[in-house]
């Protein structure tokens, strides 16, 4: 759903990226699932308010134009003011540039997070820190672009 049902609400875009990863034992590598788990993560802590958008699944150094366009539509057609974005770390400078330069409305605090290792099957995993920390931050931090990890907020300007 692109449209949160309250202004309250947080929209949460999902691209892929590390932090929506799974462990393929045929190939022994780390991929890129094919639909999110993030929202049954947060299912499964009872989190209210959330609404889900998956834009992609896709590593960050595979995101195109057509990518980051989807991703500025999602946050311009929400009703709410509060938005997380999960994304992969490579690209995620570009993605804040592009967004910095196109988004009309800057009154919305878009905060976005990625992890080093994926949420799903990895017990020493970054991402549930990385994504409850930057749930907290999207509700206290003013309007602007910013991404958190690792319990720091870095805004925009210094990505």
């Amino acid at each position: 759903m692109v449209n949160p049902k309250t202004p309250d609400s947080i929209l949460v875009i999902l691209t892929g990226g590390r932090i929506d990863s799974v462990w393929d034992g045929g190939i022994d590598e780390i991929v890129v699932a094919k639909h999110s788990v993030i929202p049954e993560y947060f299912k499964e802590l009872k989190t209210e308010g959330l609404e889900f958008k998956e834009v992609c699944m896709k590593d960050s150094r595979a995101l195109v134009l057509e990518d980051r366009i989807a991703i500025l539509q999602a946050i311009e057609q929400s009703h709410t003011n509060k938005i997380l974005i999960t994304h992969g770390t490579h690209t995620l400078p570009d993605t804040i540039e592009f967004l910095n330069k196109h988004l009309k409305d800057k009154s919305k605090t878009i905060v976005f997070t990625g992890s080093s290792t994926p949420l799903k099957d990895f017990k020493s995993s970054d991402a549930a820190l990385n994504l409850g920390y930057a749930l907290a931050k999207v509700e206290d931090l003013p309007a602007g672009l910013y991404f958190c990890a690792n319990n720091q907020t870095t805004p925009a300007e210094r990505i």
